[in-house]
């Protein structure tokens, strides 16, 4: 049982974990939990043997607590992998890897506002407000690793960034970061789209040309 790769969630103490069918297991004297942060590390230990990856589910998204494996086979292989970075030619490597990944991020930075910035679609009266929305937008919505919608593939970036111009302005020109919501299923979500429609009839005014008191307007207040 133990020679066998699976997918387990944390059990009720550090040593244990637990199968999709429930059944309760300790981990072997001789393994140790390797925690998250080094994906090449955790690929070449899953890789070389059987492991258990730990992974708990917290509403839609699951988290990844470490992959349980022997000792000694993550001993040597973190070590032959420190070995390999430690050379010159890994370094050269890295370092284009970084840049690439840098200049991919400035032109999805770039192309995201743009999206945003057609979606607002707000009257030339307010353009300089238009501008300066879709920037904080973008800004917010595009760092890697910050998992808002902006980040996934799944959808149009058209789609993006219509999700992402309403999440902002949920959390900036509402009160929603500070509603007490109860827990009854789908009253989140229910809050979320009248909130979401809030937001639409605000926008709605600047595409129209509509005459709009700065001094009360939250997303004005919010920009400032």
């Amino acid at each position: 049982m133990t020679h066998q790769t699976r997918i387990v969630a944390p059990g009720p103490n550090r040593r244990t974990v637990r199968t999709s069918d429930g059944q309760l297991l300790v981990a072997p004297e001789d393994w140790e939990l390797l925690p998250p942060g080094d994906a090449t590390l955790t690929r070449r230990v899953k890789a070389a043997d059987a492991t258990w990856t730990v992974q708990e589910r917290k509403g839609r998204r699951t988290f990844s607590k470490g992959v349980w494996a022997p000792k000694a086979q993550i001993a040597s292989i973190r070590a032959e992998l420190e070995a390999e970075r430690s050379t010159d030619a890994y370094a050269k490597r890295r370092a284009a890897q970084t840049a690439r990944r840098d200049r991919k991020q400035k032109e999805y930075v770039q192309d995201f506002r743009q999206v945003v910035y057609a979606f607002l679609d707000f009257d030339p009266r307010y353009d300089d407000l238009a501008e300066q929305l879709a920037t904080a937008v973008s800004e917010h919505a595009t760092p890697i690793g910050s998992g808002t919608v902006a980040r996934t593939q799944r959808i149009p970036i058209e789609k993006r960034a219509e999700s992402a111009v309403v999440a902002w302005l949920r959390h900036q020109t509402t009160v929603y970061d500070n509603m007490k919501i109860p827990r009854i299923k789908g009253k989140r979500r229910e809050v979320r789209r009248q909130l979401a429609e809030q937001s639409r009839r605000l926008l709605d005014k600047y595409r129209r040309g509509t005459p709009v008191d700065a001094t009360k307007c939250p997303l004005q207040i919010a920009l400032r």
